[in-house]
């Protein structure tokens, strides 16, 4: 074997805010660990499902903006609406071509989304 999933990493301009609104998106919390100190802010924002089914997100901060499509991506399952209620903006809606929407988180992030 010459490599193993680890985590994602979602690179992020306020990656104080993105993180909040991902853990608000996909009822992830941010992970933390029992005795150790508090996190510097401008470090990266490590968050988790509760529940342990998901992957660790890593909340990246960068510098620079996103300009080009991601060549990676998120999909979730959920609801479109509700999403976009949260802040997320529509990229494409499914059609004859495609069976998801695809949206942005408020960074430009380009997420797929598949109906429950």
């Amino acid at each position: 074997m010459t490599a193993r999933f680890k985590d994602l990493c979602l690179d992020a301009g306020d990656h104080q805010a993105l993180a909040d609104w991902w853990c608000a998106a996909i009822g992830y919390v941010r992970r933390t660990v029992e005795g150790e100190a508090e996190r510097p802010t401008a470090w990266p924002v490590p968050i988790e499902d509760p529940t342990g089914a998901g992957p660790l997100i890593w909340v990246v901060p960068v510098e620079e903006a996103k300009v080009v499509k991601n060549r990676m991506h998120i999909d979730v399952t959920g609801s479109t609406d509700e999403l976009l209620a949260a802040g997320a903006t529509l990229v494409r809606r499914k059609d004859d071509d495609i069976e998801w929407d695809i949206l942005a988180d408020p960074e430009g992030n380009e997420f797929c989304v598949f109906a429950p």
